[in-house]
């Protein structure tokens, strides 16, 4: 009596897993092992954690920093720099009459980088990640003559990355950057400090539009080939923790 009752038992767990399977997404190549519940050595939102942890401290290492504080932007501003005016031609004929003789002695200086705290999000399917690399420059724009800055500017900007999990022809799989582009709306200029006598609201409102036409171009063609380096170079057991899941389509980055 005891083994029958274990064995309708037994066959009504086995039902409720069948049904379970039933219901998960299919597999990016059916050929793969349908692993349903894959072994991590970390949780869920560990897991996400290490994937930032290690995106920001490769973004880091691999000159992040120096190449936000190299960026062109005055070559690109300049007149003919491929800008309608450019920055000069839009800026001094509202500053010479202030301060005459500042033609070719402006100059727009980039300060403070800095890598903001990363963002993580999984699409609605579960295969692909999508993550936000904030960061953070200061613009100086100074003048010699007056021995000052003109302004000084705070710029923040997102750039948004896709992650995908691909099966490259030595049927290994691993992650690959999808799109790479500048968040829209995502750029912040605000004013720290300006010389009083200029007309500083002209300056700011010159300087803002044609940042918002350039800069987040700029960037996104900087920073993006850097965000492809520092996948190829994530920790093995990691990609393949989070490949896992991403075939699969299982959920793993916790929604808050």
């Amino acid at each position: 009596m005891f083994q029958t009752g274990g064995l309708i038992v037994f066959c009504g767990l086995l039902a409720q897993t069948m049904a379970q399977f039933g219901g998960l997404p299919v597999p990016l190549d059916q050929t793969l092992p349908l692993n349903v519940n894959p072994a991590l050595p970390l949780s869920p939102t560990g897991l996400a954690g290490s994937l930032t942890n290690a995106l920001s401290n490769g973004l880091l290492s691999g000159g992040l920093l120096g190449i936000l504080e190299n960026l062109p932007l005055l070559d690109i501003l300049k007149p003919g720099g491929g800008t309608s005016g450019g920055l000069l031609g839009g800026l001094l004929g509202k500053v010479t009459s202030v301060i005459p003789g500042l033609n070719n002695i402006i100059d727009l200086k980039v300060t403070d980088p800095q890598l903001l705290e990363l963002g993580l999000v999984q699409s609605p399917d579960g295969h692909r990640l999508y993550v936000t690399i904030p960061f953070g420059i200061k613009l100086q724009v100074n003048t010699p003559l007056v021995g000052a800055s003109l302004l000084r500017l705070a710029v923040k900007l997102d750039i948004t990355a896709e992650i995908l999990a691909v099966r490259d022809k030595q049927e290994r799989i691993h992650l690959v950057l999808g799109d790479c582009t500048h968040s829209p709306g995502s750029l912040q200029i605000s004013l720290l400090d300006g010389l009083g006598p200029l007309p500083i609201q002209g300056l700011l409102d010159s300087l803002t539009g044609i940042l918002n036409k350039v800069l987040p171009e700029l960037v996104q063609g900087n920073v993006c080939p850097l965000v492809n380096e520092v996948l190829s170079g994530l920790d093995i057991t990691l990609v393949h923790d989070i490949v896992n899941m991403l075939i699969h389509g299982l959920q793993f980055i916790i929604k808050v």
